[in-house]
């Protein structure tokens, strides 16, 4: 196969495994962590008015989500990239990066989360994926 039509395949496979991760742990971190009474949780109009009822426990399944969407997304392309292994792994990163902050900008979260998400949850989990990805 081509390496530049491979190494698209890869990203948008890495993009689309990792966004399957991400959805996935989102909708069980729902049904193990249930939203607080009253918030209605299935809108951004919703979070965003009962956002202030969160408590920390709220928020270790959306950074799992994030964290674990990104090492699977960079892993996965790392792994089938024909070349440039990790530039594809942190492309994957920047991507999801992308999402965190404009998340950000829609759903109102607390200040430790909101750093802790974009520093530790996005291009050091590509790291990480693309090393493990590309390791013989």
């Amino acid at each position: 196969m081509n390496p530049i039509v491979r190494n698209i395949l890869a990203v948008i496979l890495g993009w689309f495994l990792g966004s399957v991760v991400n959805m996935g742990l989102v909708m069980i971190g729902s049904s193990v962590i249930p939203a607080p009474a009253g918030m209605d949780n299935t809108t951004v109009e919703g979070l965003k008015a009962g956002a202030h009822l969160l408590e920390t426990k709220h928020f270790i399944f959306p950074f799992l989500a994030h964290a674990l969407g990104t090492l699977v997304g960079a892993f996965v392309a790392a792994k089938f990239a024909a070349t440039r292994k990790m530039t594809f792994a942190l492309v994957i990163g920047a991507f999801f990066l992308l999402g965190g902050i404009a998340m950000m900008t829609m759903v109102p979260a607390p200040t430790w989360f909101s750093i802790l998400d974009l520093v530790v949850a996005y291009l050091p989990m590509a790291w990480i994926g693309g090393y493990l990805g590309s390791a013989r």
